[in-house]
């Protein structure tokens, strides 16, 4: 009854509690709360929500994790990989920032939570075991450079290009350069170093929560975000008004003709459904999906352009202002498009800034089941559920390991998949396990998963009465805290470690990188190539194992002949290894490497196979065995058998094959099989009689 109540609720392994125990889950609870936060804030960013969505999947999300997972430090919560890859998954649907796309986000949370709650309670958590180290490393690093490299617009504060490929969006950015906000750049560079050195000098000091409070300060204090809305007859230049003009023209077209194909695909599957003539809605809705794309690409190119267009802003004398076309000697800073509508255009004269965040608890809200999106959206959540699993897994098994904490993984999905599942209801994304807030508990000292409890109030804490005092924190520090974060993750000397090792795991750890790369934003391809090329490299080891004759060393024991070029272990009989089991994958491959030993020594009478690396044998094993006894019977030659492991002569005893090979053929072991084969030998030796010469 015990074991049972602690598999419904494995909180109940962390009492009791002793008040030393409670005191040091609060300061590391604190200790996390002041990561989370901003961390939250700028993971959110990262997934093109608003921050305050970050908020909301680092509070009950956060509980529910903690209290049903089987680890007690692992911190559940929104994580950078987890975030770029819902915002890649969802680009295809909607626009970031808008209503549908928060909805499908939340969405997205639901069906990742159920896929692994389905995966938990089934116990299926040993499906992980398909994806290879060096896939999973290749993967982490091409998904940190395409993490990192994706938030380079906000540092520079230009409009990133929506071309649908990360490498193609990248050199976008990178060619706006001339553009760019240099008092934003600084903002992010001087983060990123703040950030870096004070994790070597101090690394105990919350540097996430030291740069945030200080970006904020100094972005109110000297007027980072300078920001006006004027109507259009208040840009002067007529050309750059009616650039920004067509800006809203276009995003007003898209909205209109992404609202009618979300109207079309119900009624289309309706028609289906009903057996009704559904030819002319299927050429509409695929005519309105081209059209919408080249909206998209219209649109990007149309911002871009208009982010080129600086202007210079002049005090009117009836308190308003006009803003022309900026000339070279003008030393006021230079205006830029911000957003445009067609009454109303937003110019910004400084950088970017968090804003108004909405303040309290989120409330109650069943996700959106959109039933045309959801089956175009199964992949990415299944892709999503397992990178998460993977990710919190590793986490989870190195903080066991350092507490002597058994980790239960089956355990580890029910807990992620509730906290997603519960989460979406309460407009939270995708959560995951966290490597940098579970190492921030572990350092602090945490006791028990209720540290994760206080961390999650802290949050709750600030959505209630401090989110007033985060408008002037400036984007690029939170861009800044994401990039810290993701390039601790780059580790490309395991690679290389993988290739020397085994150069198959390399190639497949490599290439899973350059996919991943190459097919950003949809980061699925990059994992599904390396568990398909993974997969295929173990099953090419599997059907062609390494087999080799074996030769006599100086010593008297055996090794490869061809490999330390070895005489061969006897004159009228040759010694095969063969390292794998006999099943009907490599069964042509054993039989391939017994008759090219009797080929390459002519002269032999038996073949011994040493068979202690044979741990199964099948059907097509015990056929294929039978073939060559008789195959070698004609040639005049034994098939013997040496250290054959106790379910193997099982099989072979079933099969009634161990008096078909010859009892007196099989032997225990590989030095007894040795000594009678020479025994044999010997006499025939002795009766080759000497020639007259001496020879």
């Amino acid at each position: 009854m015990k074991d049972l109540a602690h598999r419904l609720f494995p909180f109940l392994s962390w009492f009791p509690m002793s008040p030393a125990g409670v005191r040091a889950d609060v300061i590391a609870g604190l200790s996390v709360a002041m990561v989370l936060v901003p961390q939250s804030m700028a993971y959110a960013a990262l997934a093109g929500l608003p921050v305050v969505y970050g908020l909301y999947a680092a509070s009950l999300p956060v509980v529910i994790g903690s209290l049903w997972g089987s680890s007690r430090f692992l911190h559940t919560g929104p994580v950078a990989m987890l975030s770029l890859l819902s915002a890649a998954s969802l680009a295809p649907f909607a626009v970031a920032g808008t209503d549908y796309f928060i909805q499908l986000s939340i969405l997205l949370a639901l069906m990742v939570g159920l896929m692994r709650l389905f995966l938990g309670l089934f116990r299926l958590g040993i499906i992980m075991n398909f994806v290879s180290n060096p896939v999973m490393v290749g993967f982490t690093n091409a998904a940190a450079l395409i993490i990192g490299l994706s938030l380079l617009n906000t540092f520079f504060n230009v409009p990133k290009p929506d071309t649908g490929a990360f490498l193609t969006d990248f050199l976008g950015v990178v060619g706006q350069l001339p553009y760019a906000h240099w008092p934003t750049v600084a903002f992010g560079v001087g983060t990123l170093v703040a950030l870096i050195g004070m994790s070597r000098v101090m690394p105990k000091l919350p540097g996430v929560l030291v740069v945030v409070v200080l970006g904020t300060l100094i972005s109110a204090l000297t007027g980072f975000e300078q920001s006006e809305t004027v109507k259009p007859e208040d840009i002067a230049t007529e050309e750059v008004r009616e650039l920004f003009l067509e800006v809203a023209r276009t995003r007003n077209e898209l909205d209109q003709t992404s609202t009618e194909i979300g109207e079309i695909g119900p009624e289309l599957k309706r028609a289906e459904a009903s057996g009704s003539d559904t030819a002319e809605l299927a050429v509409r809705l695929a005519r309105l999906r081209v059209e919408e794309a080249r909206l998209k690409e219209r649109l990007s190119d149309l911002r871009i352009e208009a982010h080129r267009q600086a202007l210079t802003r002049e005090a009117a004398t009836d308190d308003s202002a006009v803003f022309r076309a900026r000339e070279g000697g003008d030393a006021d800073p230079a205006w830029r498009l911000v957003h445009a509508e067609p009454d109303a255009i937003k110019l910004s004269g400084g950088g970017r800034v968090v804003g108004n965040i909405p303040q309290g608890l989120p409330a109650f809200q069943l996700p959106v089941l959109d039933w045309n999106v959801i089956p175009a959206l199964l992949p990415a959540a299944f892709v999503m559920a397992l990178i998460g699993f993977m990710e919190a897994t590793s986490i989870s098994r190195a903080l066991a390991a350092q507490r002597r904490e058994k980790l239960d993984a089956n355990q580890e999905l029910v807990g992620q998949g509730l906290a997603n599942i519960i989460g979406s209801f309460f407009q939270s994304y995708t959560v995951s396990g966290s490597f940098s807030r579970s190492a921030v508990a572990a350092r602090s000292g945490a006791q028990s998963g209720l540290f994760a409890i206080v961390s999650a109030i802290g949050v709750i804490v600030t959505m209630l009465l401090l989110t007033p005092y985060l408008y002037h924190l400036p984007l690029a520090v939170l861009a800044a805290i994401v990039m810290s974060a993701v390039f601790g993750l780059l580790n490309f000397r395991a690679l290389l470690d993988a290739w020397k090792i085994q150069h198959a795991d390399g190639a497949a750890g490599l290439l899973t990188f350059v996919v991943t790369l190459y097919m950003a934003p949809d980061l699925a391809m990059g994992v599904i190539v390396g568990v398909v090329l993974a997969t295929l490299l173990f099953l090419m080891g599997t059907v062609r194992p390494r087999s080799e004759i074996q030769g006599l060393q100086p010593d008297g024991s055996l090794a490869g002949a061809i490999s330390h070029e070895l005489r061969p272990a006897g004159e009228d009989f040759v010694v095969l290894r063969f390292d794998a089991s006999l099943v009907f994958m490599n069964v042509a491959h054993f039989e391939e490497a017994v008759m090219d030993a009797v080929a390459k020594n002519p002269n032999a009478r038996a073949v011994l196979v040493i068979g202690t690396s044979i741990n199964r044998i099948d059907a097509s094993g015990i056929d294929k065995v039978r073939s060559l006894l008789t195959d070698l019977k004609a040639a005049d030659c034994t098939l013997m058998f040496s250290g054959l492991k106790k379910q193997v002569r099982e099989a072979m005893e079933r099969a009634g094959l161990l008096d078909e090979i010859g009892r007196e053929n099989v032997f225990p072991n590989k030095s007894l099989a040795l000594e009678i084969l020479r025994r044999k030998e010997a006499p025939k030796a002795a009766r080759v009689e000497p020639m007259p010469d001496g020879t």
